[in-house]
């Protein structure tokens, strides 16, 4: 089989996907006789049918299939690669990942120190959720993120407990109650279990409408406003805000860790102590490696996006 090439995947994937060679030719730009003769010497040098074509359809084979899987695959592992590439390129930045809102009061302090000094980091932010994924697929180099159960092969340095508050609208029944068990919060109608996939202030706007009701962590309870209330849930977990990365981060993310690492040691000093310098200070990280079999057991896997109340 002769070397195949990436612009005959990334064809492939367009055609597979459409299911129509004119339409993938507008997705790709180009015009529809060069795409199949690309697709035909591309199934020539694989050396099966890839595509049933009659004059109405095109269809993928059994071969398609499963090539348009490996594609994908190996298409996504190049822009990883690229992606990882650039990060390696510049030593002084570092991306975080979070959900909106995640650590108000923790993160503006953590990039106000991470940059200051000659070997201060400069940091972007990303919004997402699935911190974890953004972690491994190299869009962020570190997550600010809750977690309730284990999160295997990365390390994480663990920054405080978000206790779970159930969000009601303003005049709801339950508003004023000291407390809520999970039970009664999930017996409302509009409960949802997992966290829609939407801004924090859209979620509000929801639960002030009486559209929606959900469970975060108290961190966001200064951005809630007067039409929605957080009530406490007894029942549920709390969880821990931590900084998550994987063991083989660059440089500039161990000098951040280790800033945070210091200004949580300041928090955490008694009245009158001076502060700590960062560059003196090692993170305490927990290295939660586990066998891949065990993590998969119940408690021990990755939490997913819906799966945690927001920082």
């Amino acid at each position: 089989m002769n070397q195949l090439e990436t612009r005959e995947l990334t064809y492939f994937v367009a055609v597979a996907e459409t299911l129509h060679f004119g339409q993938a030719a507008e997705r790709l730009g180009i015009t529809q006789p060069p795409l199949s003769r690309a697709i035909a010497q591309l199934e020539r040098r694989v050396g099966v049918p890839l595509l049933e074509r009659t004059t109405r359809q095109v269809m993928l084979t059994a071969a398609g299939e499963v090539f348009l899987a490996e594609c994908r695959t190996i298409l996504a592992a190049m822009d990883i690669a690229v992606r990882k590439a650039h990060k390696a390129a510049d030593q002084q930045r570092v991306t975080i990942a979070l959900r909106p809102a995640a650590g108000p009061g923790f993160l503006p302090a953590l990039l106000t120190a991470g940059a200051q000094g000659p070997d201060g980091v400069l940091t972007d932010v990303v919004f997402t959720y699935d911190e974890v994924g953004a972690l491994r697929d190299g869009t962020a180099d570190v997550a600010l993120m809750c977690r309730s159960t284990a999160i295997p092969g990365l390390e994480l340095m663990e920054l405080g407990v978000e206790r779970p508050l159930a969000l009601l609208p303003a005049g709801h029944p339950l508003a004023d109650r000291p407390f809520l068990t999970l039970t009664e919060v999930e017996a409302l109608p509009v409960y949802e279990a997992q966290l829609p996939n939407e801004a924090l202030d859209t979620m509000v706007d929801r639960v002030a409408l009486g559209q929606l009701v959900v469970i975060v962590g108290d961190s966001v309870r200064d951005r809630l406003g007067g039409s929605v209330r957080a009530v406490p849930v007894h029942g549920y977990p709390a969880t821990q805000l931590v900084l998550a990365w994987l063991p083989t981060a660059r440089p500039a993310v161990s000098r951040l860790t280790a800033t945070a690492h210091a200004l949580m040691a300041a928090q955490a000093a008694p009245t009158g102590v001076g502060s700590t310098d960062p560059s003196e200070t090692q993170p305490h990280a927990d290295r939660n490696r586990q066998d891949p079999q065990r993590a998969a057991a119940p408690g021990g896997g990755e939490a997913s996006p819906g799966d945690q109340p927001a920082a």
